[in-house]
Formats: structure tokens, C-alpha cells, sequence
């Protein structure tokens, strides 16, 4: 299995997330939920701690893809310089593994360098690609906590 094999979810940043969840829900897309706080994520690596942590998420489960949609705040994030220089629009499309440290080495052994990783104290977690330029949208794979 590839890492980029099994869609997970497309993530849409937003100036204002109250507003474009109202939208959404207005032509039928929702219900919508807050994504789980940032601080589980104990092994960090991305440009700006507390601009990572401000970072507002919403999910909407979908029978096949789920979306998200991100709003960050002033701070120094990728996500801010994105709706900074282009506007609101999909910042990543992510991919699900069963291993995050399995992805990250694989995207590498293939030439990818990762922009931004966030680890669990399980392991689990993620990690951002810079392929923004090669391939027009920052990829993304990620490892979900097993239900328990």
C-alpha cells in the first residue's frame, strides 16, 4: 500500500469558519464538529508552535471523504501565509497510513521533504509535504489513533 492510496480528507482554509460551516450547511453539508484539540500533538515540528495550536478546525464526516475546514489566526503558520498570498481555497489534501514514521520515510526515500510533522505520544499523527509547487496542493498523510 502506497502513501497516497486512500484518500482521507481535503482541508479548506478560511478567513472566517463560522460563516463558511453556515454556508456549507445551508446547501446540505454538515453536521460539522470541532476537530479535537491541537495539544495532543507532543512531538511537534512546524514553523510556529502557537500558531499551529491557534489554528481553529472544523470536520464534517462525508459517507466517503471527510472535509475540514481551518481557520488560523494572526500568528506565523503556513496556513496564514496560504490565505495571506492566495485566498481561502484547499491548503491539502490528506491521505490516511497505518504507520506516520513508515509514510514520512517512504515520502522521503522518494524525494519529498516534509514541511510540517506532528506526532502523539502513541506515534500516531502527520505529516505536510512541501509539494505545493511540484504538485499544485500540499499533500498530507496521516496515522488515526485505533478505536478503542
Amino acid at each position: 500500500m502506497g502513501n497516497f492510496d486512500k484518500l482521507h480528507h481535503i482541508c479548506i482554509v478560511v478567513a472566517d469558519i463560522d460563516k463558511t460551516q453556515a454556508w456549507y450547511e445551508s446547501i446540505g453539508v454538515g453536521p460539522w464538529q470541532v476537530y479535537p484539540p491541537l495539544k495532543e500533538y507532543t512531538d511537534l515540528q512546524v514553523p510556529d508552535r502557537d500558531g499551529f495550536f491557534n489554528l481553529k478546525y472544523r470536520v464534517c464526516n462525508l459517507p466517503n471523504i471527510q472535509l475540514q475546514l481551518c481557520q488560523p489566526d494572526d500568528r506565523p503558520s503556513p496556513q496564514r501565509q496560504f490565505l495571506d498570498t492566495k485566498g481561502e481555497g484547499v491548503f491539502h489534501v490528506g491521505f490516511e497510513v497505518p504507520d506516520a514514521d513508515a509514510a514520512e520515510a517512504d515520502a522521503e526515500a522518494s524525494g519529498l521533504s516534509v514541511l510540517m510533522r506532528g506526532r502523539r505520544d502513541a506515534g500516531t499523527g502527520f505529516n505536510y509535504y512541501d509539494t505545493g509547487q511540484s504538485g499544485g496542493v500540499v499533500l498530507l498523510t496521516r496515522a488515526t489513533p485505533k478505536a478503542s
